[in-house]
């Protein structure tokens, strides 16, 4: 193989069968559960990278069903997100959310959302389902029960407008690259956005969840305290691509 065929090619590994499709990716009936809980501020202000801030004392805690995805097929995920603040190189100042940890089925959302976003993902079994009038989201890492989460199904509908302007909002994540000699190569605090957003519905309900420690999936890391909110909508979207906004080896 020439030189110039392995540039032209060289998008994603492995080089002869990528794990994953060039993007962008679309997501259709996209079904989120979203639960809101109280944490301890501590613990966020020691999980959540400068030169983001951390906003408040609140997590959500979110399962999502991807049953029809671009490139990406059928599968489910799970994880914390945190709300943040983020201010710009130009003094503009953004809120937006911090991805924490995410837990997923499927090798390929798993090897391109690291590889192209930095999402910090694992592989685990997380799963969400709906029984009798509860929406019952787990989250197995192995055997072992890391999460449990129920919601009331659909006791109010929800307006789509406020809705549609939090999820306009950017996100954040931290991607890290090694070197081949195990040094960090690439640390970079990267944003997106979810695009071409269409909800289809969203409504709330009583919820509650619980998290249960486990040394490879940290979610128990940022406690409930008390859960203040719950939500459950479906959407089509595309996941936008990122830009990154600050570089740990080039910033201080």
């Amino acid at each position: 193989m020439k030189i110039a065929t392995v540039r032209e090619n060289a998008f994603a590994m492995p080089l002869n069968n990528p794990a994953y499709p060039r993007p962008p990716y679309k997501f259709y009936n996209r079904e989120f559960v979203v639960i809101n809980y109280r944490t301890d501020p501590e613990a966020l202000r020691a999980l959540v990278p400068e030169p983001l801030e951390v906003i408040g004392d609140t997590v959500a805690y979110e399962f999502i069903r991807m049953p029809d995805s671009t490139g990406f097929g059928d599968y489910t995920e799970t994880g914390q997100v945190i709300p943040v603040r983020f201010t710009t190189s130009s003094g503009r100042v953004q809120e937006g959310s911090y991805v924490h940890a995410m837990y997923l089925d499927d090798n390929s959302p798993i090897a391109g959302g690291r590889e192209i976003w930095g999402f910090p993902k694992k592989l685990a079994t997380p799963k969400l389902s709906h029984e009798q009038e509860t929406l019952v989201g787990t989250l197995h890492y192995g055997s072992v029960l890391c999460v449990t989460a129920t919601m009331g199904y659909k006791h109010r509908e929800l307006p789509l407008e406020p809705l549609a302007k939090a999820m306009a909002k950017p996100a954040f994540v931290l991607k890290v690259i090694p070197h081949v000699d195990g040094s960090p190569r690439i640390c970079e605090l990267v944003r997106y956005y979810l695009e071409d957003v269409t909800l289809k519905g969203a409504w709330a309900g009583p919820a509650a969840v619980q998290l249960f420690d486990h040394a490879m999936c940290y979610v128990a890391r940022l406690p409930v305290r008390e859960v203040t909110s719950a939500s459950h909508y479906v959407a089509d979207l595309t996941l936008g691509l990122g830009e990154v906004v600050f570089d740990y080896f080039q910033n201080d």
